[in-house]
Formats: C-alpha cells, sequence, structure tokens
C-alpha cells in the first residue's frame, strides 16, 4: 500500500487523513501468470496499481494475429483509460505475464476519491498524462528503427524486463518474428 501512497505523493501533497482514506478504498489482488485481469468486449470498472510482476497489453489484428502493445511494471497504473472514462466495451486484452499483485481501486472508489480529496482529479489527469507521455516516448522512437535496433533500444530502456517477458510476446511488441529475434539475439551475443 505505501508503493501506491509514495507514488501519489510524486503528484501532489495529501494529508495523513486523506493517504488513509486512499488505502481504505484499494484492495489487494493477486493474478497468476497468464491470467487475464481484462478481456475485450467487457467495460473496464477498476484502475489497478501493479505492485508486483508484469503485465502486456494485446489485441488480435484483423488477421486473427495477437499483438502485444506493450508491457507494464510495477509501480505502474494499468487501466484502459478510454474504454473505462466513456464507459464502452474495450478492445484490448490485459494479461498477467508474471505472477502478479495489485491493488483495485473500482469506479466507485475513484467517484468517492474525487468527492472527498480536494486535488484528486488533478493528481488523475497528471498521471494519466504522464502515461500517455511515457507510451508515446516508448513507441515513436521505435517507428524509424529497423529490428535490430528496436532490440537493443528495448534491452537500454527495459533492462530488468528483457529477461521476464516470454520471446513470443516481445517478438510481437518488436513487430517481429520470433525466430527472427533469436537470430537478432544470437547476433549481439
Amino acid at each position: 500500500m505505501e508503493i501506491l501512497i509514495n507514488y501519489l505523493l510524486q503528484f501532489a501533497h495529501l494529508n495523513q487523513q486523506q493517504i488513509d482514506l486512499i488505502k481504505s478504498k484499494a484492495v489487494v489482488k493477486e493474478l497468476k501468470k497468464d491470467e487475464y485481469f481484462h478481456e475485450a468486449g467487457r467495460i473496464p470498472r477498476e484502475v489497478i496499481f501493479l505492485t508486483e510482476g508484469i503485465m502486456r497489453v494485446c489485441y488480435y489484428n484483423n488477421k486473427g494475429d495477437e499483438i502485444t502493445k506493450y508491457f507494464i511494471d510495477e509501480n505502474n497504473f494499468v487501466a484502459d483509460i478510454n474504454s473505462y472514462n466513456q464507459e464502452i466495451p474495450s478492445t484490448e486484452y490485459i494479461q498477467a505475464i508474471t505472477p502478479c499483485t495489485y491493488l483495485v481501486l473500482s469506479k466507485s472508489a475513484m467517484k468517492d476519491l474525487s468527492m472527498t480529496i480536494i486535488e484528486w482529479d488533478a493528481i488523475v489527469a497528471k498521471i494519466t498524462a504522464k502515461g500517455l507521455a511515457d507510451k508515446v516516448n516508448k513507441i515513436s522512437p521505435m517507428m524509424a528503427e529497423d529490428a535490430t535496433e528496436r532490440y537493443l533500444s528495448f534491452l537500454e530502456k527495459f533492462p530488468k524486463l528483457a529477461n521476464r517477458i516470454p520471446l513470443s510476446y516481445l517478438a510481437s511488441y518488436l513487430g517481429i518474428t520470433q525466430s527472427s529475434l533469436s537470430r537478432i539475439r544470437k547476433n549481439i551475443r
């Protein structure tokens, strides 16, 4: 729980009463490896803060291929913000690729926090803006890189993730086949 509070304190000052309220609204949950936190076609009703493990966000393209959009590791919020805010079915899956522990804030808990903590909406806006900027900063450089450069960039930006993510998911994220990724890894050793 302290991990979440410390994260929130980066975006605003919270007094002890506000911190206690947030703690009372958050529920600890776990997922086993390969289990889904969220599936496409459902309307998200929770926001989570990942405290242990790695999740991936993926979808199926029009050919039926599974595509990994990005990975989420510890100390990050996880939510399909568009579907959550608009209350529309999601087009994405969120899957645990390692055993995960996370804190859940339900939609009603978020509403209660918004109505009770004056700064809450500003905190959420700052976290959302940071999350979107992080996504753009991860994806944009990859557009101009070849497969080897994308892999090396991934290793540089996420050194702790590379050995925790199955090769098939990493290859999908990088936009290459698993055999190409194996070849690249072999050539750079």
